[in-house]
């Protein structure tokens, strides 16, 4: 695969962060001893968090208020960022393979600077990268082409040469609609959207080690 640089985001592309998300609806019914059905669980785990508050609320039945969910997700996974967040397993290998190849590196984050910052420095690979933009700097989505155009333009390449690396449909969408070429990173999107990401992705990489196998 030729490239010059490569844009990366960060939740379930860099860190391994979407188990614990996964987990937070089935955590909150376990802790108030209300058992889920297996449909449900499945359901849990593959919603985004604002998807999962309403469920929670009014399919099973949680009676804690749409304020407390959220707060108490967002206690949660700042405790797991600030702690226990790592990179995806055999990213670091992958990184130093880009670095040798002089490929620059660059990420996008919904995250605040600083935390994204952080983040990227407790997992160990905050050096890898030239830089990063975020959404309140961009003022864009990050699983958006502007976004995408801005950070290509920071790296100062071209489409032809930058790659989109993500695990989310929202935004290998965007990067084809956008002009570049994406891979599909496994291990965030649940087996729908996993199945969507490769049918529309110019690769799929369903673990880093599998990377050699795309040259």
């Amino acid at each position: 695969m030729r490239l010059q640089s490569a844009i990366f985001d960060m939740d379930g592309t860099l860190l391994d962060s979407m188990p614990t998300w996964r987990e937070l609806g089935p955590t909150f019914l376990r802790e108030a001893d209300i058992e889920a059905t297996p449909e449900q669980l499945h359901a849990l785990r593959t919603m985004t968090d604002h998807e999962v508050i309403p469920y929670l609320r009014e399919v099973c039945g949680l009676q804690k208020s749409p304020e407390e969910i959220m707060n108490e997700i967002i206690r949660r996974m700042e405790d797991f960022y600030s702690t226990q967040v790592r990179p995806k397993p055999g990213l670091e290998k992958f990184l130093s393979i880009l670095k040798m190849e002089s490929v620059w590196l660059y990420a996008v984050t919904a995250l605040d600077r600083a935390e994204a910052q952080a983040l990227l420095r407790s997992a160990g690979i905050e050096g890898d990268f030239r830089g990063l933009l975020t959404e309140r700097e961009a003022g864009c989505a990050v699983c958006s082409g502007t976004m995408l155009e801005k950070a290509m333009r920071r790296l100062r390449s071209q489409k032809a040469d930058t790659v989109v690396f993500t695990g989310t449909l929202a935004l290998v969408e965007s990067a084809k609609a956008a002009g570049f070429r994406a891979v599909a990173v496994g291990g965030a999107a649940g087996e729908d959207e996993w199945r969507q990401m490769c049918a529309l992705a110019d690769y799929e990489l369903p673990h880093y080690e599998d990377w050699l196998r795309l040259e």
